[in-house]
């Protein structure tokens, strides 16, 4: 393995990552900057999404190439930190030439984390720029960092039973010079999954009423148990749209717009592969793909690997994690 390698996604050549956040509110956003301009596609899967500049991005139409993509916290209000990003792009004179200025290509897409920290405070137009004038590469911050600062896992039982998630990172590379990275925050309603052996990393913890415990064991609840309870089919019948996982995965292979719609479509599988359940109703899971052009390479091939990087990302997002508004991580647990 090459020795540039640091598994970040900023790995990718002209990829650039910036974080920005509020820890006493608990929340962020996370900027993915290709000044350069990157072919780009999305694959959103879930019910209640959270969006901006996702249907410029399907193949039949006009512009092929973003300048960022913003992920963040702040629920739909953090939606405007990426009003901040593409005035840092302006100022710089990058964007789609339209004749009389240059319009950046900032799609962005949100997560819930209102519960967790100050509902008031929200990732911004500001918050959105200082993350740009934090983007660096290498990046490998990972954990409550950006987007993944009020991220949690584990929700059918409520927040309270809920777990600390955060945002990762990782990339592979796979043979002259071809990289694949991602970047993922981690705001799911289900259990994550360690692929190698099936065990519960972060989830629901256990709830007691009285003697009676909801769930599998002390330590965790295990999503799909509760769901086969008759508390378990009521929560989830009142169950909010507050849960969400939404990344970015790169490659700086030559892909056309359909190519790397497909890559983010294969990239999803990262999901299923690392989450339990993934992509219910109450969930807005939402992947983008970006390719630099640099490398020859078949779109099968990175569509695969996307997919291991993205599960990749989702474990660090945990891992790295710490206890946040009373809430434990993988990493407390184990301590």
């Amino acid at each position: 393995m090459s020795s540039h390698i640091h598994h970040s996604i900023t790995d990718i050549p002209g990829i650039l990552v910036g974080h920005a956040h509020d820890k006493e509110a608990l929340t962020g956003c996370t900027v993915i900057l290709c000044p350069k301009g990157a072919t780009a596609g999305v694959d959103q899967r879930g019910g209640a999404p959270g969006t901006r500049e996702t249907d410029l991005l399907h193949p039949v139409h006009l512009v092929e190439k973003v300048h960022a993509i913003v992920l963040a916290g702040g629920s739909a209000f953090g939606l405007d930190a990426a009003s901040g990003v593409m005035r840092y792009l302006e100022e710089r004179q990058i964007g789609f030439d339209v004749g009389v200025t240059r319009v950046p290509i900032v799609p962005a897409a949100i997560l819930f984390d209102l519960d967790v920290g100050n509902p008031k405070v929200r990732p911004d137009a500001a918050m959105g720029y200082q993350a740009c004038l934090n983007a660096t590469t290498p990046n490998t911050a990972q954990g409550n960092v950006g987007a993944g600062m009020g991220a949690t896992v584990g929700k059918i039982l409520g927040i309270r039973q809920a777990m600390k998630s955060g945002l990762g990172t990782a990339s592979v590379e796979i043979g002259r010079g071809v990289i694949v990275g991602a970047i993922v925050a981690v705001n799911a309603l289900g259990d994550v999954i360690n692929p190698a052996n099936g065990q519960i990393l972060a989830g629901a913890r256990p709830l007691y009423i009285g003697p009676k415990r909801i769930g599998e064991t002390e330590t965790f609840a295990n999503t799909l148990h509760v769901m086969r309870s008759l508390v378990g089919r009521t929560a989830f019948q009142f169950a909010t749209r507050q849960n969400t996982v939404i990344g970015v995965v790169a490659t700086n292979a030559r892909l056309n717009k359909e190519q790397v719609t497909r890559v983010a479509q294969m990239a999803q599988d990262g999901l299923a592969q690392t989450i339990r359940p993934a992509h219910t109703m109450f969930d807005g899971d939402t992947i983008f793909a970006l390719a630099t052009g640099e490398r020859n390479a078949d779109v099968n091939i990175i569509g695969a690997f996307a997919a291991q990087v993205v599960a990749e990302a989702i474990l660090n997002a945990v891992r790295y994690a710490e206890p946040a508004a009373g809430l434990p991580s993988a990493a407390s647990l184990q301590a």
